[in-house]
């Protein structure tokens, strides 16, 4: 019997940034780490990370041979990217699963996006699991 292939997601966490209160973001911070803990016990982790505000982010571009910065996000939204979690799971509806625990989903989105395995990046190769 062929083992399922198992496919890596990309959950993209967006909110507001506003919209969370200190105490708010440092209970967010606790659980979401112990879903990435769950996770990992679960072989289904791969990163997590929460990002700094977009006052902090540069967006690059390059027109014509040309480096252009602009501080800040590259579109003007309501909401942000404010952080990522990196997981392994065996299809979109596992993925969804795992994407409705993060508490960044009871005030935000998050965004469950299959991640396209290039050959010859450094790291895992295509077609394992570990």
């Amino acid at each position: 019997m062929r083992k399922a292939a198992i496919v890596r997601f990309m959950l993209l966490i967006y909110s507001e940034e506003g919209c969370w209160a200190e105490d708010e973001r440092e209970k967010c911070f606790q659980e979401s780490t112990q879903i990435a803990n769950a996770l990992h016990k679960e072989g289904k982790f791969l990163a997590a990370s929460p990002l700094l505000p977009v006052s902090m982010a540069t967006s690059v571009r390059v027109r014509d041979g040309k480096r252009s910065l602009t501080d800040g996000p590259f579109a003007e939204t309501r909401e942000q990217l404010g952080g990522f979690f990196m997981i392994e799971a065996k299809d979109i509806d596992e993925a969804v699963e795992i994407a409705a625990r993060l508490p960044a989903a009871r005030k935000g989105t998050v965004e469950v996006r299959p991640v396209h395995e290039l050959e010859g990046l450094p790291g895992r190769q295509v077609g394992n699991s570990k």
